[in-house]
């Protein structure tokens, strides 16, 4: 549940940003690191505290669609009718970037990722901070790079803290992320629409909102967030299991003397403690996939922490619907 939206807290990020320092915000996927997007000081210390590199492009947060022709230009109809339905949202536009938009925020592209977040919080802020320029945060998830994305405030604490011992000048908790997965991201920097990663809004979705095919974005694609092939990663060594090779995986490691910790289905979890597999935490993976989306980084980061010497995940269907859920995991897994 989200917590009713403190004002004064809203109020004292905006002073943060504006002084070039950075907070780490809610939204309705994953929690992120924002910094003013105009303040190129401030944005190369968010890669900084995150271990980024530097030509790995970020997402500019923005107040709404009326902020589109201040950070984009040749803005598709398409582009417009996306946002229309879907921001405030999970969904995520590359667009080509106006010379007001640096290429510290691009990774030295001549395109811009630009997301409008519903979660009230960022919303809040992102209104209060915008101003007659429209202002916008760059805001990657709030994590060290390439490890588990923060689907709470706790998460952002434990992994990047606050100053004088972490990298934050704040941290807004505004509770649990609804979504829990990061946003699509689609690219109409040519017009024609290409999915660069996949999140809530499925392509199914945006292929009836477009009347037209959206297929995977290739080789020449603008480079995006989330898409290195070894991404969301614990530290414990992670493998994705056919729900028929789980029972088999688990006595292998056991004899091995290995300890497992497991993210499976009932059935699979009934079976291990049937043969007298004992996990070192055993996590039920619910069977709808919005709320295994909302349950996964979470999930994640208590297996990672759980000691085991290796986490075993049920492999997710393959159904276009656990998309989102696949990419992650497989990434995770890499």
């Amino acid at each position: 549940m989200t917590p009713e939206i403190d004002v004064a807290a809203i109020n004292a990020a905006v002073e943060v940003l504006e002084r070039g320092g950075l907070v780490a915000m809610p939204t309705e996927t994953v929690y992120g690191l924002a910094a003013d997007a105009d303040n190129e000081a401030a944005v190369l210390s968010s890669y900084q505290a995150k271990g980024r590199p530097l030509n790995h492009p970020l997402i500019v947060h923005v107040c709404g669609p009326e902020a589109l022709d201040h950070w984009a230009q040749e803005i598709p109809e398409s582009a417009r009718m996306l946002t229309a339905k879907y921001w405030p949202g999970p969904l995520t536009l590359v667009l080509k970037k106006k010379p007001r938009c640096g290429l510290f925020v691009t990774g030295g592209q001549d395109t811009v990722a630009l997301r409008c977040p519903s979660h009230p919080w960022a919303h809040a802020l992102l209104t209060k901070f915008a101003g007659p320029t429209y202002r916008g945060v760059t805001a990657p998830s709030a994590n060290t790079f390439g490890r588990i994305s923060p689907s709470c405030a706790a998460h952002v604490a434990e992994d990047l803290g606050l100053k004088p011992e972490g990298k934050l000048d704040l941290i807004l908790d505004g509770g649990t992320c609804e979504f829990g997965i990061e946003s699509t991201m689609l690219d109409l920097s040519t017009g024609k629409p290409r999915l660069l990663r996949h999140g809530v809004i499925s392509r199914a979705e945006l292929e009836a909102a477009l009347g037209v095919p959206v297929p995977d974005a290739g080789s020449d694609a603008p480079r995006a967030s989330g898409r290195l092939k070894s991404h969301y990663a614990p530290r414990t060594k992670l493998e994705l299991v056919d729900a028929d090779e789980m029972l088999e995986r688990a006595k292998a490691l056991k004899c091995a003397g290995d300890t497992v910790a497991v993210m499976a289905g009932k059935p699979v979890l009934e079976r291990l403690a049937a043969a007298d597999i004992v996990p070192v935490l055993s996590i039920e993976s619910p069977a709808d996939v919005k709320a295994y989306g909302a349950l996964l980084y979470d999930a994640l980061h208590r297996l990672d922490h759980a000691g085991a010497k290796r986490i075993l995940i049920e492999r997710p269907a393959a159904d276009p619907a656990w998309a989102a859920v696949a990419d992650r995991l497989g990434r995770a897994a890499a």
